[in-house]
């Protein structure tokens, strides 16, 4: 491709002096040409905008490292064996060369597999925050500054659940460096300018530009804890453990994942956010683990239908749908049916916020929770436990047809002692769902064959007949139901058109 590039400009040359020989006298061009250039004023808000990406890149960029792995795998593999059997090489070659080739059989190989990420300098004593995954699993840890110093590092702390990593430098020297600072992630608001920075496909200190997409994301299936800000700042493999900074050259994240189908950036990064990883860092510094609290409910998001049935006028706060014995939510008084609204004075808007708050509370700690129970407003205080207790078994439930319910479009039976055993459940009260039609309002309402109807328009049900009572009346389009799924509890509303 060069050389047709020079080939080219060569022929252009040519063909260019051939024309202007042959062309008469020119004429007088004393005449002044137009001038090529721009109107200060047209590019001086593009020149600012430049400017300030200039000042921010130049604050945080000496702050950025590059974090460089490497990981010595072994393995064994057997050489090729002698195409003719033992006896015959014995023969030609005699014993000795016999008991050598079988040493020979199984070779030792030993092939160094290196990573590159990034990371950040979070304090003079040498910490520098990155991914979890960057790191993992690794015999040797080296971090790159932008001038090229080179320093070995060592896992400090961990946290595989938010893939969070805390690595600290060897040796002395690095105190010169700038820190970066990290910002308050709760006042980042979609659209925001941002900033990206680090070793996408190795190229270091690269730096981009996007802006804030969306906050709050969550099943990603990249970390059990995820409450991502999203970017169209461009990121890469290599990125991961960069800072993402705003406008005042904050970190209010730390990049760490693409949603892709290429295998590179497609407009859509994840970041985690400032706050998440604050709440963290003394722990990780210090090499302690992270403990996570535990309220001990289930909970569901609450929507319209479910909302009318409870008497709330939003959707605003999510639903109890299940409270385990003995947990902290049990021993606080919480009960199912409950819409918790607020957890620790801050709002509820989802099931995501609540798991999010409830696991970065301390093991041990009170926290008021608002609820709405019987159309009041309640206060009740939890103790927060330990995240990691026992839980009660399981079993799978297997079920038969035997009745339809043609209005909503399943059947139902008995659940008594004798079809509990049968069917390999603990729950011996309520009706089972042994069919779901295909297309019915039960199956657009997310009702399942196996589903044990506890509760049906607030009225608990232990046969057929108490559960037909509850639907029996012919003027109602709306129905409630709260069953029991595998051992998991859940409300589920049925509207019909």
């Amino acid at each position: 491709m060069r050389i047709l590039i020079k080939k080219n400009i060569k022929t252009f040359l040519i063909l260019t002096v051939l024309s202007i020989s042959a062309c008469s006298k020119p004429e007088n061009t004393s005449a002044a040409l137009p001038s090529s250039q721009i109107d200060p004023a047209v590019v001086s808000s593009a020149e600012q905008l430049g400017n300030a990406y200039a000042a921010i890149a130049g604050s945080i960029s000496p702050a950025v490292v590059s974090v460089f792995s490497e990981k010595t795998v072994i393995f064994h593999q057997q050489e090729i064996p002698f195409a003719f059997n033992d006896e015959l090489f014995k023969e030609f070659f005699g014993q000795q060369s016999f008991n050598y080739r079988n040493r020979q059989q199984a070779r030792e190989y030993r092939i160094p597999q290196r990573g590159m990420g990034s990371g950040m300098l979070i304090d003079h004593q040498g910490h520098i925050l990155t991914n979890f995954h960057v790191i993992s699993d690794v015999d040797e840890i080296r971090v790159q500054f932008s001038n090229e110093d080179s320093f070995k590092a060592k896992l400090i702390g961990k946290d595989e659940k938010t893939d969070v990593a805390i690595i600290q430098l060897q040796g002395t020297g690095f105190e010169k460096y700038p820190v970066v600072t990290l910002g308050d992630s709760d006042n980042v608001h979609v659209g925001d300018v941002v900033l990206a920075i680090g070793a996408p496909f190795g190229l270091t200190q690269t730096v981009t530009h996007g802006i804030i997409s969306a906050t709050g994301r969550a099943d990603i299936g990249i970390a059990d804890y995820e409450n991502f800000l999203q970017t169209d700042a461009s990121i890469n493999p290599g990125n991961s453990g960069g800072p993402l900074v705003n406008a005042r050259a904050e970190v209010i994240g730390m990049n760490s994942a693409i949603a892709t189908h290429i295998g590179q950036f497609s407009g859509v990064g994840f970041s985690i956010p400032s706050n998440m990883i604050k709440s963290m860092l003394p722990k990780l510094i210090k090499g302690e683990n992270i403990l996570r609290g535990e309220l001990g409910v289930s909970v569901q998001n609450l929507s319209e239908d479910l909302a009318e049935h409870f008497g709330v006028k939003d959707t605003k706060g999510i639903l109890v749908s299940q409270v385990l014995s003995n947990s902290a939510a049990d021993k606080a008084g919480l009960k199912v049916g409950d819409i918790i609204t607020f957890f620790d004075k801050k709002p509820i808007s989802d099931v995501r916020t609540l798991r999010n708050m409830v696991a970065a509370t301390q093991p041990g700690s009170k926290v008021d929770i608002d609820i709405f129970r019987d159309q009041q407003r309640r206060i009740i205080t939890a103790i927060i436990q330990q995240q990691g207790g026992k839980k009660e078994d399981v079993q799978q439930q297997v079920w038969d047809k035997k009745q339809t319910l043609n209005r909503l479009g399943f059947s139902v039976e008995n659940l008594s002692k004798d079809s509990a055993n049968r069917f390999n459940t603990k729950t011996t009260k309520g009706v089972v769902i042994v069919d779901v039609a295909i297309g019915s309002p039960a199956a657009v309402a997310g009702i399942q064959e196996g589903d044990v109807i506890v509760k049906s328009n607030h009225q608990k049900v232990e046969s057929v007949e108490e559960f037909l009572k509850t639907i029996s009346d012919k003027t109602m389009d709306n129905f409630l139901f709260f069953i029991d799924r595998s051992g998991s509890n859940m409300f589920i509303s049925i509207r019909l058109e």
